[in-house]
């Protein structure tokens, strides 16, 4: 078990030490799910264009017992249970660590609630969609903020791997249960992306990340020392 701590130890210190200030403030903005309002905002168009208002509160109400069981898990029994440290809590890393704008997170890491929450999000929408591309654009997603939290020196990439079984694993419960007690209604399931949608969606995530992009250029032009960006 040493060996395997040292070992993502190792591959934590080297991600975290690829760093710059333009991409200290690109990854600041990235780790917060706000910052992702204008593809949410897609999505949820597209949610009710398709199925309505009430089936659209359905599936948010499905994806926020996705997150609750996800986050609950995470943050108050393994945390808590495990007790391991974040990197940026990490005595002995406190010499080669590198933060953005002081920000070190909680007290412990194991396991990452935000992989925990993104990859649990992103598979629970891609069981309803069943689309590959709209499937790899929520991979890519989870992927990104998940990568921030480890660039952002909170989080070790064993954090991030297990974070991200667990979101898995709340998703397909969620999306199984669903499936059971609605197996008299069948359509609510038949919510399958075409092409053409999975493309807006695409679309609608490149849009939202060249703005995160643009934001970053202006924070770091104008506020090089992440001034304008509050970390919590």
């Amino acid at each position: 078990m040493e060996a395997l701590q040292q070992f993502d130890a190792s591959i934590f210190t080297t991600i975290n030490s690829w760093h710059a200030l333009y991409f200290d403030n690109f990854m600041a903005l990235v780790t917060v799910v706000a910052t992702w309002l204008p593809m949410i905002l897609m999505l949820l168009f597209m949610l009710y264009r398709k199925k309505g208002w009430r089936k659209m509160l359905a599936i948010l109400l499905a994806v926020g017992v996705v997150i609750l069981i996800a986050d609950q898990v995470s943050a108050s029994i393994i945390k808590p249970l495990v007790g391991r440290l974040r990197p940026s809590r990490n005595p002995d890393l406190q010499s080669t660590i590198h933060l953005v704008n002081g920000y070190r997170g909680g007290m412990f890491g194991f396991v990452s609630s935000h992989a925990a929450n993104c990859f649990g999000i992103a598979l629970f929408l891609a069981f309803l969609f069943k689309n590959r591309a709209f499937t790899w654009l929520m991979i890519a997603w989870a992927s990104l903020m998940c990568y921030s939290r480890i660039y952002l020196g909170v989080h070790y990439p064993g954090d991030i791997v297990c974070g991200a079984i667990l979101g898995v694993t709340a998703a397909a419960i969620v999306y199984y249960l669903m499936k059971w007690l609605g197996k008299k209604k069948p359509e609510w399931f038949d919510i399958s992306f075409t092409p053409g949608e999975a493309r807006q969606m695409i679309y609608a995530a490149f849009a939202n990340v060249i703005l995160l992009a643009l934001l970053a250029v202006i924070m770091t032009i104008f506020f090089k020392n992440n001034a304008i960006f509050f970390l919590n």
